[in-house]
């Protein structure tokens, strides 16, 4: 499925009968299995129904820093981006991408 960021806004958990989403670098995670911590009153739950790539960059809970936005970002946090989509990858369906 394409998403653009405004649609992926609606998987952010507040409504029980839709999955809730996270993408990293446009990819878009059903992280429904993790509602204890992207879920409301969650750990993460910021990053529910957006693209938290700078933010989890950047090991951020920042509301500036949650974007896709990966300009600036150094070689350390890039890294550490990568670790993120790898674990990513392991625990969560792909649930599609989100578009311009």
């Amino acid at each position: 499925m394409e998403f653009t960021a405004s649609q992926l806004r609606e998987y952010n958990g507040t409504d029980p009968s839709k999955p809730i989403y996270v993408a990293i670098k446009g990819r878009v995670f059903d992280v429904s299995t993790g509602k204890t911590f992207y879920g409301p009153g969650g750990s993460y739950e910021m990053f529910a129904g957006r693209d938290a790539s700078r933010a989890l960059a950047k090991m951020s809970k920042n509301e500036e820093d949650i974007s896709a936005s990966l300009d600036d970002l150094t070689d350390k946090e890039k890294d550490v981006l990568a670790d993120w989509e790898r674990k990513f990858e392991a625990k969560y369906p792909v649930a599609g991408r989100v578009v311009s």
